[in-house]
């Protein structure tokens, strides 16, 4: 599976009683985002972004919120002033899935085009 195919999916509706990902689906999903993103504790994916200012960063949280949205699956943004981190994972079962790689992959797609 490539980065493309990923972007053209969409995020599923997850429930509770759906396993999170193993390590092993974890280190097949990894290299389908960008390296920026970072595995953490293998429950969440992490990526950083510097922009001009405040502006830049408010306008570019509300284009990840319009996507969060769209895709029904919602990601935590920390907004300083001209950094925003990004954390997703799948909170209904306290792990990663592919929605959240998904997501990911979009982010990155968007800021391609940015």
């Amino acid at each position: 599976m490539q980065t493309q195919s990923l972007t053209s999916l969409s995020c599923e509706p997850c429930r509770g009683n759906t396993p999170p990902f193993t390590e092993e689906q974890i280190a097949a999903y990894t290299p389908l985002v960008s390296p920026d993103w970072v595995v953490v504790n293998n429950v969440k994916i992490v990526r950083p972004f510097t922009h001009r200012n405040f502006l830049r960063s408010i306008l570019f949280v509300n284009a990840i919120a319009f996507l969060a949205e769209k895709e029904g699956h919602h990601p935590d943004l920390i907004i300083n002033f001209n950094r925003v981190t990004i954390e997703i994972t799948t909170h209904a079962i306290h792990g990663l899935s592919r929605n959240d790689f998904i997501m990911a992959a979009k982010i990155d797609e968007l800021i391609r085009h940015e």
